[in-house]
């Protein structure tokens, strides 16, 4: 039985995901929103919180103004989200800006550095 609440929860952060970036591209008239890329939603086991992660173009400047529109934002997209969404409890919606991306093309950036050197050393006949 807890299986199917995992994948309930998984399910509703899906459509909650959906939701969000519709609700961001054709309702909210915020400059500050217009180019922020909604990547996940990780919901909490009984679905009362919603971790709506995001991604912005521009500088951390610019992130931060983007965090503070959502933020802004938040209380009309918890109320669309009501008007779309059939749930017991709506979950309270919280921004987090995603930092995997960047964290990603850090290690693949560190791998290549080490794949070059280990290619180097053996094209020397060193070990």
């Amino acid at each position: 039985m807890a299986k199917t609440g995992h994948n309930r929860a998984e399910r509703v952060a899906d459509q909650i995901r959906m939701e969000v970036a519709d609700i961001l591209m054709r309702k909210i008239r915020d400059p500050r929103v217009r180019a922020v890329t909604v990547t996940d939603v990780e919901l909490t086991n009984d679905l009362r919180i919603a971790r709506v992660f995001f991604t912005a173009l521009g500088t951390e400047a610019e992130t931060k103004d983007v965090l503070s529109g959502l933020i802004k934002a938040s209380g009309f997209i918890r109320s669309e989200l009501g008007r779309r969404l059939t749930l017991r409890y709506l979950p309270e919606v919280v921004f987090v800006k995603d930092v995997s991306g960047p964290r990603a093309d850090r290690v693949l950036r560190l791998l290549n550095e080490i794949h070059e050197k280990t290619d180097g050393a053996s094209e020397d006949g060193s070990s």
